[in-house]
C-alpha cells in the first residue's frame, strides 16, 4: 500500500509526485507509455532524435524560469533561439527534462491503469490492463488529459461528485500531427532560421529545423506539426503516411525549399490530445469523494509546460490538506532537485 498513486508521468503528475515524495509521502507513479513526460517527448530514430512534441521552453513565470536556471546549470537546457526571448532546448532531446524530473521517484512504466475501485477498509484499488497486479492507495492523482481521465473514472458514478463528472466530461482537447523528417547530408540550401510559426495556414502550425538543436548534427532534420483542422480530418485514419506527405508538400512551398517535399525517411507521430480547447479555470479538479482523488495536467488552469506544473503543485496542496496536511512548500521540490 502506497499514499498515493499518481496516474500519468506528465510533468504534471511527475512534479506532483516529486513534491508530495519530498514532504515525506511515499508516493508511485503508473504510467502507460514505456517513455516519460508526456507531450515533452523525443523520438530517439536514424542515428538521432526528434522532439515530436514540446519543441521548446520559453520560461515566463516563476516557476519555469527557476526550473529552467536549474536545468541550464545541470547542462541539460540551453539557449536555441534569441529573439526575442530566449527559447530553450535540450540537445539530448527534451526528454531529458522528464528524466531529471523523475529521479528517485517509483515509476511503473508500460502499465495501463484499467479500473479504480473502493477497498473495504477506505482505500483506493487500481487494477492494470495487462497484468493481475492491484495497487492500494490511500489517494489517487489523476494526470493524465481530462477525456482519459473521464473514461476511467466515470464508472464511479455516485461515489464521486456529479459536478466533478460533468466538469471532467466538458474538457475538450485540439489534436495535432507531428512529421518527423530526415534528409541526406548535402541537402541545399538550408534556411537561415531555426523555426517558423504559420498563421492562417489550414494545414500547417509550425515549422523547426530540429537538427539545429543536436552537436554535431549529421543531417538535417525537421519536425513539422499541424493545424489543429488538419489533425482533426485525419484523427482516425488507420494511416497517415498520405498526410504527412500533404504536410510536407504545403512546408515546402509555404518556406520556398522544394527539397522538404522528398524527405530520405519521415515518422508521423498522432497526438490526439495535443491543446485544451477549454481549459478548466482552477489549477486541479477535485472529485470531493470519500477518499482523496484529484485530477491535473496542462488543462487545468493554464497551458503548456509551465500550466502542467503548476497544476501539480496545486494536485499535491490538494492531496496534502485532505491527509496528514505536511507542510509543503511551493517551490520545494527545486531545491531538492539541485
Amino acid at each position: 500500500m502506497t499514499d498515493v498513486a499518481v496516474i500519468g508521468a506528465g510533468m504534471a503528475g511527475l512534479v506532483c509526485a516529486q513534491q508530495l515524495s519530498q514532504a515525506g509521502y511515499s508516493v508511485l507513479v503508473v504510467e502507460k507509455s514505456r517513455g516519460l513526460g508526456g507531450r515533452v517527448a523525443t523520438r530517439r530514430l536514424h542515428n538521432t532524435c526528434a522532439d515530436h512534441g514540446v519543441c521548446y521552453l520559453k520560461p515566463k513565470g516563476e516557476l519555469l524560469r527557476r526550473f529552467v536556471e536549474l536545468l541550464s546549470r545541470h547542462h541539460i537546457l540551453e539557449v536555441w533561439t534569441n529573439e526575442p526571448d530566449a527559447n530553450y532546448i535540450a540537445p539530448e532531446g527534451m526528454s531529458a527534462i522528464a528524466l531529471f524530473l523523475a529521479q528517485n521517484l517509483e515509476i511503473y512504466r508500460n502499465q495501463r491503469v484499467e479500473a479504480i475501485t473502493p477497498t473495504a477498509d477506505r482505500k483506493w484499488r487500481l487494477t492494470f490492463e495487462s497484468s493481475n497486479e492491484e495497487l492500494t492507495a490511500a489517494s489517487v492523482v489523476v494526470a493524465i488529459p481530462a477525456p482519459q481521465a473521464f473514461t476511467l473514472l466515470a464508472p464511479l458514478g455516485d461515489l464521486v461528485n456529479k459536478a466533478f463528472l460533468d466538469n471532467l466530461g466538458s474538457i475538450e482537447f485540439y489534436p495535432s500531427l507531428t512529421v518527423m523528417a530526415g534528409y541526406p547530408a548535402d541537402s541545399q540550401p538550408l534556411p537561415e532560421w531555426k523555426a517558423l510559426t504559420f498563421v492562417d495556414n489550414p494545414d500547417l502550425a509550425w515549422i523547426g529545423l530540429d537538427s539545429s538543436k543536436r552537436h554535431n548534427s549529421q543531417q538535417p532534420l525537421f519536425v513539422i506539426q499541424s493545424s489543429a483542422d488538419f489533425a482533426q480530418h485525419y484523427l482516425e485514419s488507420p494511416d497517415l503516411h498520405p498526410a504527412a506527405q500533404q504536410m510536407l508538400q504545403r512546408a515546402s512551398e509555404s518556406v520556398q525549399l522544394s527539397w522538404l517535399a522528398t524527405p530520405q525517411w519521415m515518422q508521423v507521430h498522432r497526438w490526439r490530445y495535443a491543446f485544451p480547447r477549454n481549459p478548466w479555470d482552477k489549477a486541479f479538479l477535485s472529485a470531493e469523494s470519500f477518499l482523496p482523488l484529484v485530477c491535473c495536467g496542462d488543462w487545468c488552469g493554464g497551458k503548456l509546460v509551465e500550466g502542467a506544473m503548476l497544476s501539480g503543485l496545486a494536485a499535491a496542496e490538494e492531496v496534502n490538506s485532505k491527509m496528514r496536511n505536511l507542510p509543503l512548500s511551493g517551490l520545494n521540490f527545486l531545491e531538492f532537485l539541485k
